[in-house]
């Protein structure tokens, strides 16, 4: 990651995985990138791998936060996990 790269959500998005039951706050690029490739419900899925990819771009300093958080929470609707935004 770049020095000075704000990978931080401007709000929390909170998703519900159903391994755990519990609710998790997401808070920025780095965490949700986690989720997105190790933790998500709906492996096969356009709007899960356009996240990944929003969230790399992110870590990477080629795109702002917002941009990741809205492909993450486009994600999260679509596999029926998002519990708050």
């Amino acid at each position: 990651m770049q020095q000075g790269v704000n990978t931080r959500f401007a709000r929390p998005v909170t998703i519900r995985l159903r391994r755990s039951g519990r609710d998790e706050i997401v808070v920025d690029a780095s965490r949700a990138g986690r989720i997105l490739a190790h933790e998500w419900p709906v492996e096969d899925s356009a709007k899960r791998h356009a996240a990944m990819d929003a969230c790399l771009r992110v870590l990477r300093g080629e795109a702002f936060s917002p941009v990741a958080r809205g492909a993450f929470v486009a994600a999260a609707l679509e596999a029926h996990i998002l519990t708050g935004d």
